[in-house]
């Protein structure tokens, strides 16, 4: 499998905005995109550049690949699998991206950032419906109870995660969260509204399509 060794903080600074992929080095002042909040590359600062109808619509793409730690390939067959669903192709492709193991992980606040919550996946950290799953785009369903195993519960940055859970803000409207017994359930398949992505996914729909 592709993994991605450059610095996380280069894709934020190429999209010219927050990712999220380092988890608590995000809120602070050491987050790349508050200090150098222009493109990386000895060219980045002062550069201008045109942007096409075409580079619009990769940006977007991008940025919601790097968001979900996507690869292309996975990429793609997910937008497949959304063309072949019933209702709006680009918000059935975030629906599917959101309900993968390892973002509902974060969502819940049961981890720091997708990247750890990726890892922690794999490292069989969590079952679903008291099934240890160790694959990270293992896709969860509306009832589905995702759980910290009951030897992973001291592990620090899971400790750590819960703790910043208790005291950030709600949880998302198609999640429940119970920080005492550790575990979440899915209410519900995520409504456009409550997917907050700063992207524009017909973009994306018209990147595909042409």
């Amino acid at each position: 499998m592709a993994v991605y060794h450059d610095s996380r903080c280069r894709r934020c600074r190429r999209e010219g905005m927050k990712l999220f992929l380092k988890g608590e080095r995000c809120f602070t002042d050491k987050c790349a995109v508050e200090r150098r909040n222009y493109p990386p590359g000895e060219h980045g600062q002062g550069r201008r550049q045109k942007v096409t109808g075409y580079g619009l619509q990769l940006r977007e793409k991008q940025k919601a690949r790097y968001y979900y730690g996507v690869l292309e390939q996975q990429f793609r067959k997910y937008f497949k699998d959304a063309e072949s669903h019933k209702g709006v192709t680009g918000v059935v492709l975030l629906q599917i991206l959101e309900t993968r193991l390892d973002n509902v992980v974060f969502r819940l606040g049961l981890s720091l950032s997708r990247p750890a919550a990726r890892q922690l996946v794999r490292h069989r950290h969590f079952t679903v419906n008291d099934r240890v799953v160790d694959i990270p785009s293992y896709p969860v369903k509306p009832g589905d109870v995702i759980a910290v195993r009951e030897g992973s519960r001291s592990v620090p940055v899971i400790v750590q995660a819960v703790e910043r859970a208790k005291s950030r803000s709600a949880t998302p409207d198609w999640l429940s969260l119970d920080t005492e017994k550790l575990n979440g359930r899915v209410l519900q398949r995520p409504g456009r509204e409550g997917i907050s992505l700063p992207i524009q996914e017909q973009l994306i729909v018209e990147l595909y399509s042409k």
